[in-house]
């Protein structure tokens, strides 16, 4: 634009503008508040010289270019007051909102407007909906919802695990070739599944379950001492040196795995093996399929109580009080690392990621070693009593422990954030996930609790227990858990009840298991400290009294599996037998110990 012309043209604006306000004296300015903003409005009588001076600044403006109109408004609005500043910006933000997912398939574009409301959640997807039909047209065509519904089962366990009990995932993951239900399936769907999540939480919340119970005898009687599963089977490890497969969907017994001379203490499996600790001192490799034993590896001096293996990497820790660290390279390629050295107790469980092992013991203490490097860390201590169970997760370190307490450490600093009291014995076993907690003890309870409000300081300690399960009737040893079940296993016996009736006057005593009378062989029970059991054979024949109902029968609830021969072998009163000395006794069932008792009776069936 000319400079001429431009400067004839800001002239004759303001030649207009002066000859109106010397014409019109009594202008008026109307103020205006509207979302707490004031904006000014000023107010002319309409004349002829300023509609016809207007045509002409508008046909020279119309013949300008883009730049140079650019420009012109530019000087322009630079003359103007702060009242007018505001009264453009009003007139412009409506002009510069685009309804880009409008415009968008118009120009060809519907990918990318279906795209970018892919990043809606529900709720802000259904007001979407309710723009125009042209949104609604886009999320239909662009099967939005089936795609937020893809969302949440490829981010979250509990979508995931809802999708394959209800079998809508095979609706999922679908391209649009393939037939599939159109966008109002999907869209009814949502509001189904948020009601089945909110369920399963006040399940949770509320502790309502169905009970199933598998019964995991043997011929020895023997119990279960580790369990894992998956959505088709079971693997539980027993006492009796058997793994034993089940199928998860009947509870049916599906394989026996024999090999270990020793009782089945830890397990894990995947995809491809199965790897088993026992107290036979050994860690064995099995094919998941075919039950074979593809590797043996021999290193512990005494029972291999846990272990964890991971992308090639495994960790085992054993009661002769070492962690041992191996390398996978294929179910029968494993070679040892290194050996980790400094508890001074049984190192009673481990777990590891990238960065950390992880490793708890009976010394009371929980060590962290470098993934990497094998070298020590730093200890975290904290318990009153040996470490029985813990899981580690990012930051997260979560340890059970026989002064009957739950403590959740930061691995970093080495920090306890909370201690979590409730059990009344020792804690077995622990899990957890990104919402709650759930553990098992020896009291034979199993506790659910709100892991968010263990971490908030602020969080009262009455509100930390969400649940407390009680339906074993002894010690719980092993659990595994997820968005819809809790699988545990008490070990030591397999019999849920056992009934010891005893009769006076010297005669035989009976054992009634399951309405069958069987005889039994009479022996005294004295109960020391610390739960030790001591046997002998009585000098004479006289009933056993329960002192405190001064009642001559006993009825047994939890009993603890120790075994005996009949007849008993000479054992010396007051001796703590040796674990050898019953190595070859079966099928003896022993009351726990209660304070307030001091003989029991044992029964060889």
């Amino acid at each position: 634009m000319e400079p001429e012309m431009e400067d004839k043209t800001l002239e004759l604006m303001n030649t207009s503008v002066m000859e109106n306000e010397d014409l019109s004296p009594k202008k008026t300015t109307v103020f205006k508040i509207s979302n707490g903003t004031v904006t000014g409005s000023r107010k002319r009588p309409s004349e002829g010289n300023y509609e016809k001076e207007k045509d002409v600044c508008i046909q020279l403006f119309d013949q300008w270019s883009e730049a140079d109109q650019v420009e012109f408004v530019e000087h322009l609005i630079s003359r103007m007051c702060h009242y007018q500043h505001g009264h453009i910006n009003s007139y412009l933000k409506p002009m510069l909102q685009r309804d880009f997912i409008t415009a968008l398939p118009a120009q060809g574009l519907d990918h990318i407007a279906e795209n970018i409301l892919s990043f809606l959640d529900a709720r802000s997807l259904c007001s979407a909906e309710l723009v125009c039909k042209e949104w609604q047209r886009v999320i239909s065509e662009g099967m939005l919802w089936k795609k937020l519904i893809e969302r949440m089962v490829r981010t979250d366990p509990l979508w995931k695990g809802l999708s394959e009990r209800h079998q809508w995932e095979k609706y999922l993951f679908k391209n649009r070739t393939t037939e599939v239900p159109p966008n109002s399936y999907y869209h009814s769907l949502y509001p189904k599944i948020i009601q089945d999540i909110e369920t399963i939480e006040a399940n949770w919340r509320c502790g309502r379950h169905n009970l199933q119970r598998i019964q995991c005898r043997s011929e020895n009687s023997k119990g279960v001492y580790c369990l894992q599963y998956d959505d088709d089977k079971i693997i539980s490890g027993l006492r009796d040196n058997s793994i034993k497969i089940w199928d998860k969907q009947t509870l049916e017994c599906l394989k026996i795995l024999t090999g270990h001379t020793g009782s089945v203490l830890c397990l894990q499996y995947d995809e491809r093996v199965i790897v088993t600790g026992s107290s036979d001192s050994t860690v064995r490799v099995w094919d998941v399929n075919s039950g074979e034993v593809l590797n043996t590896l021999i290193h512990h001096n005494e029972a291999v109580l846990h272990l964890r293996f991971c992308n090639g990497l495994m960790v085992t820790c054993s009661k002769d009080r070492s962690i041992a660290v191996w390398d996978m390279a294929s179910p029968t390629d494993i070679s040892l690392r290194r050996v980790l050295v400094g508890h001074r107790a049984a190192v009673n469980v481990v777990d590891f990621d990238d960065k950390y092992i992880v490793s708890a013991s009976g010394d009371r203490t929980i060590k962290v070693w470098s993934t990497s490097t094998c070298e020590f860390v730093r200890t975290l201590n904290g318990h009153k009593r040996g470490i029985a169970c813990l899981q580690y997760r990012d930051r997260l370190v979560v340890s059970g422990s026989s002064d009957n307490t739950i403590r959740l450490w930061d691995i970093e600093c080495g920090a306890c954030l909370r201690v979590l009291e409730g059990h009344e014995e020792l804690v077995r076993c622990i899990r957890f996930d990104n919402k709650r907690i759930v553990s098992g003890a020896y009291d034979g309870k199993i506790k659910v609790w709100d892991l968010q409000a263990a971490l908030d300081p602020r969080a009262p300690a009455s509100t930390l227990c969400l649940r407390t399960l009680v339906e074993h009737s002894g010690r719980v040893f092993r659990l595994q858990f997820d968005e819809f079940q809790i699988i545990s296993n008490r070990g030591a016996v397999a019999l849920t009840h056992v009934h010891l009736h005893l009769q006076i006057a010297g005669e035989c005593l009976k054992s009634q298991t399951k309405g069958t009378d069987r005889v039994v062989t009479v022996l005294r029970l004295c109960v020391g400290g610390e739960g030790r059991v001591y046997l002998h054979k009585p000098h004479v024949k006289r009933p056993l009294w329960d002192r405190d109902s001064q009642s001559p029968s006993v009825s047994v609830r939890r009993p603890l599996l120790l075994g005996l021969c009949e007849p008993a072998p000479p054992l010396v009163c007051g001796k703590v037998p040796a674990v050898s000395d019953f190595r070859d006794w079966k099928n003896v069932f022993i009351a726990p110990p209660v304070s307030c008792m001091s003989e029991y009776v044992a029964g060889a069936c």
